[in-house]
């Protein structure tokens, strides 16, 4: 045995057992207003404690533990804990992806014994069996996303859209979650119609209410529904985000997408960024979504009839796979970012 390299390793877990228990940290943080509100000025833990109406021997715990993960700084000087501008921006934004991670991921490890027995049998485990952390976690995760690129540059990325929903066209939005997709593209484009469709009927009635609070109501339509037997076409645009390679049967997806589509429409598929072998995506990003998808994408594909599971690491290939099987004629890459890669399907 090479004592170098095991130390080494030892090293890589420390670090991983650190953060494992840090993402439980974050997400008190986040639900207790302790990010907030020290990022108004550098505080004692008693100090902090009382300004968030929280016990002090608790903050000061979780004071110490986060500033040993870099999550806030520590001036031995003075004993205060402060954030700097960049922690601050990354753990007040309630849109910002930092805090939806760790919540998604705090969510998804509540399945860890029913994940185990699926190892053993090879069954599945369906979306909406996990958490209600899962749903809420995966939306403020890819919201950031979305918020920052999707009508600012997805959307004009793509041959003659962006100037279809100014005008005017009819769009389905199809595995929308709670529709945070679905409402950015209606705020942006108000003379254009969305249909939001999933087929988990809690995040259905989560995305009403976000609708209907943002003054959307007579523009936007949320119904329950699966990727393969979705109607009310025909759509000009059909989107799907971070929705394909979850699924048990992505070509019945896309051949539906595909029957319930204009002459000339198209079909937008967002989906995890990752490259086409393995060996490209062993690194943060994808070690991130390979764990994401034991947990969830793999079993939730699993769970359903199609036979598929891509995974969220599937790259553009199988992708491009489905479309042609579906009876699209032309696909192309047309934007990527650090956490999403972006295609254009048409006829």
């Amino acid at each position: 045995m090479n004592e170098a390299r095991l130390m080494e390793f030892l090293g890589k877990f420390v670090n991983d057992v650190g953060a494992t228990m840090a993402a439980g940290g974050v997400v008190i943080g986040d639900k207790l207003g302790l990010y907030r509100a020290l990022a108004k000025e550098p505080q004692l833990p008693q100090e902090l404690a009382d300004r968030t109406g929280t016990a002090p021997r608790y903050v000061e715990e979780w004071l110490r533990g986060q500033a040993a993960g870099g999550y806030v700084e520590y001036d031995a000087a003075t004993g205060r804990y402060s954030l700097t501008e960049e922690q601050a921006y990354a753990l007040t934004d309630p849109d910002g992806p930092v805090l939806g991670g760790f919540q998604l991921a705090i969510g998804a490890l509540k399945a860890e014994p029913r994940i185990t027995e699926a190892f053993r049998t090879g069954k599945g485990l369906g979306w909406h069996e996990h958490d209600a952390d899962v749903f809420s976690g995966c939306e403020r995760f890819f919201r950031f996303g979305y918020t920052a690129n999707l009508v600012s540059s997805w959307l004009p990325a793509l041959d003659g859209v962006e100037q279809g929903l100014r005008e005017g066209i009819r769009v389905a939005d199809v595995g929308c979650g709670h529709g945070a997709s679905t409402t950015l593209m209606a705020r942006a484009f108000p003379s254009s119609t969305f249909v939001g469709w999933d087929y988990h009927g809690a995040s259905v009635e989560q995305a009403r209410e976000r609708a209907k609070a943002l003054g959307l109501g007579d523009q936007v339509e949320f119904r329950v529904g699966s990727a393969q037997d979705f109607g009310g076409g025909p759509y000009d645009l059909v989107t799907t985000f971070d929705a394909l390679h979850d699924m048990g049967d992505p070509l019945g997806a896309a051949r539906q997408v595909r029957e319930q589509l204009s002459g000339d429409g198209t079909w937008m598929i967002v989906e995890p960024a990752a490259g086409g072998s393995v060996s490209e995506n062993l690194n943060p990003v994808g070690r991130a979504y390979y764990a994401f998808s034991a947990f969830l994408c793999v079993p939730n594909a699993l769970s359903q009839e199609g036979g598929y599971a891509l995974g969220a690491q599937a790259g553009e290939e199988p992708i491009r796979r489905l479309a042609a099987e579906a009876g699209f004629g032309r696909f192309r890459r047309v934007a990527e970012t650090p956490f999403n890669i972006v295609y254009e399907a048409r006829p």
